[in-house]
């Protein structure tokens, strides 16, 4: 097993120092919108992807700007042309009306790329 992982390694940065990258190909939109929802719930949504690329795709972070949203990405290496999900989950606690977040992904990639979430809030008194 630590052979494998040695021999990976070497081969990403193979891969990074002829300047090859990897790629996402999203299977379904990079924005999600969910329908309107009373304040309280929590929101799931499974951004589905490929490694279109002929090198692994390792995605090291995603940002967002609010705690209120957390992503849970694949932490290994997502080998050429195998299908992986990014979970984003919105909590929609002391939120209300429009709600419209970025996500960006810090990936090997040549482009930023970046997802997005929508959904209208309706506040528990209304």
């Amino acid at each position: 097993m630590k052979n494998v992982l040695v021999l990976l390694l070497i081969f990403i940065n193979s891969a990074i120092g002829l300047a090859q990258y990897a790629e996402f190909s999203f299977l379904n939109k990079t924005t999600h919108k969910w329908e309107k929802t009373k304040e309280g719930k929590q929101l799931t949504h499974y951004f589905v992807f490929k490694n279109s690329s002929e090198v692994p795709l390792i995605i090291n972070d995603a940002l967002v700007s609010c705690s209120c949203t957390s992503i849970d990405f694949p932490s290994d290496p997502i080998l050429p042309n195998q299908k992986d999900s990014i979970l984003v989950q919105f909590d929609t606690n002391q939120k209300y009306y429009l709600q419209d977040r970025k996500i960006k992904l810090i990936a090997n990639t040549k482009k930023e790329e970046e997802l997005r979430i929508k959904v209208y809030v309706i506040p528990k008194d209304e």
